[in-house]
């Protein structure tokens, strides 16, 4: 494909993207808002998130092997539909367990819509111009990532739209680029035997979220070290262990086992899994800091994120213009490390009165580290592989990270609930103020406005701290992610598929 043509290609995938980040930033800020209409507490909180994150995980690898034997065209284009026709029904939830579920389909669809733009990018162009156009897929995210919060924000706040309508927004740009890609995308289909390991997709997804509700439900139904405990991880490490027995005997594993005998490809995936820990949980937990510790509305919570999207943005365009014309990758991620791990860092000393100015300092220095490792670490593997694996090899880094944010989103939401609910005891016990006459507080999403100042005051610095704490939690996993890219031997990017 020229570069005109791949251009207009591109701008099919950008709006397939830009829909899919939407999907999962325009809910952010809208959240506590969400919840609380419908009635839910904190867990429900984590797990309209983590629905979609672990649906994700899950459908990555299928969409990855699917890749690899049927036109590429024709599964975004279904991914878009899927996408569509959960968003419709998302935006008429009655109730937490009704917009869990949609979210789950929902996650289906984006996992096609993350997943297949990378692999039919990196079809398109060979990997060493590919760095230039994955800066184009960085600052799609970067927008899509900045602009969901404030639209979501904008949605929520607006008398005669609210929240629903965060879910009903994406559809528009879904279908606008199921039309362009229509136009526009031209790849050759390899067709060859179709075998789907749909054991080894059921193992991996069963697996996964035994694990993922296991770490959401544990210290609240029941505790950390018991024998539901035991069973729960019992099971889930079972299931992983029967997984990689099926797919060392799978004719076309979902995820083929010996790509991770290439050094990169084994470093590179683990340091996924630990950066979508950090990237998740500086994303997702912002909106109730802002909202709940410093008393802003859904609209201000989007607009004082922008330092970290900013960053974020600054980070894949330069990284991706550097790497195209030098075709060294290293250090980028390694420099990513470093700073994810220091932002974290900071970011776990913030209270609800610490000055904006510095807050901003650390969003912007995560915001600029997790820009240099998300899209160079999957450009490391697509570089270490042959054409007939791309999409296998590309969909298991996407998988990794997705897997990552799911565990640390459930894991860090079950810390934050226990933390605030220790911290918001402490507080009214400092206070005088007796825990009973606080009408439960700290037992679901709190209405800020509607509490008295001393224990609206409670409230605000148990949510801050608690927040700082998650953070606190997610530094070993950032300086996990900077350990495993020193290890990452640098391969010059191929100039040719």
């Amino acid at each position: 494909m020229t570069h005109s043509e791949i251009m207009r290609a591109l701008s099919g995938l950008l709006l397939g993207m830009f829909t899919a980040i939407l999907s999962s930033t325009i809910v952010t800020n809208a959240l506590p808002r969400i919840v609380s209409d419908l009635g839910g507490g904190q867990s429900a909180y984590t797990w309209v998130v983590t629905a979609t994150l672990l649906s994700m995980t899950a459908s990555m690898p299928i969409w990855g092997k699917l890749a690899d034997l049927f036109s590429k065209k024709l599964l975004i284009q279904i991914s878009i539909v899927i996408y569509v026709a959960g968003s419709i029904v998302a935006g008429l939830s009655q109730s937490p367990a009704m917009l869990i579920t949609v979210r789950v389909v929902q996650g289906l669809g984006v996992g096609g819509l993350v997943g297949l733009s990378q692999i039919i990018l990196a079809a398109m162009i060979p990997p060493r111009e590919r760095g230039r156009y994955s800066g184009y897929l960085g600052a799609t995210f970067a927008v899509a990532t900045v602009s969901g919060p404030l639209i979501g924000g904008v949605l929520t706040d607006t008398p005669g739209l609210g929240w629903r309508w965060c879910f009903y927004i994406g559809v528009p740009f879904a279908i606008a680029s199921l039309f362009v890609l229509h136009h526009t995308l031209r790849l050759p289909t390899v067709r060859r035997e179709v075998r789907i390991d749909w054991a080894g997709a059921l193992l991996i997804s069963a697996a996964v979220s035994l694990l993922l509700i296991w770490v959401t439900l544990a210290g609240d139904k029941y505790d950390w070290a018991s024998g539901t405990t035991a069973l729960m991880v019992g099971g889930s490490l079972a299931l992983g262990a029967l997984f990689l027995l099926v797919e060392s005997r799978a004719s076309d594993p979902i995820i083929p086992l010996r790509l991770f005998r290439v050094r990169t490809i084994a470093l590179t995936s683990v340091a996924s899994l630990f950066v979508g820990v950090a990237m998740f949980a500086g994303t997702v937990y912002f909106g109730q800091f802002f909202q709940l510790a410093r008393d802003r509305s859904a609209t201000m919570s989007g607009v004082m994120t922008i330092p970290m999207i900013a960053g974020l943005f600054v980070a894949t365009t330069v990284s991706g213009q550097v790497i195209t014309r030098t075709g060294r990758w290293k250090y980028w991620l390694v420099t990513g490390g470093v700073l994810v791990t220091a932002a974290l860092g900071l970011l776990s000393t913030i209270r609800y009165d610490t000055p904006y100015w510095r807050v901003a300092v650390f969003m912007a220095l995560m915001g600029l580290g997790i820009g240099m490792m998300m899209q160079n670490l999957v450009l490391a593997t697509q570089n270490q592989v042959e054409p007939k694996d791309l999409g296998s090899a590309s969909s298991v880094v996407a998988f990794f990270r997705s897997f990552g944010g799911a565990i640390g989103v459930s894991a860090l939401g079950a810390l934050l609930a226990n933390r605030v609910t220790s911290y918001t005891e402490d507080g009214l016990a400092d206070a005088g103020i007796d825990p009973a006459a606080a009408g439960g507080a700290g037992g679901g999403i709190p209405d800020m406005d509607a509490l008295p100042a001393p224990l609206r005051t409670v409230l605000e610095n148990a949510y801050g701290h608690g927040v700082a704490d998650v953070f606190l939690y997610a530094v070993p996993a950032a300086f996990a992610a900077l350990v495993l890219t020193v290890f990452v031997k640098e391969v010059a990017l191929r100039s040719h598929h």
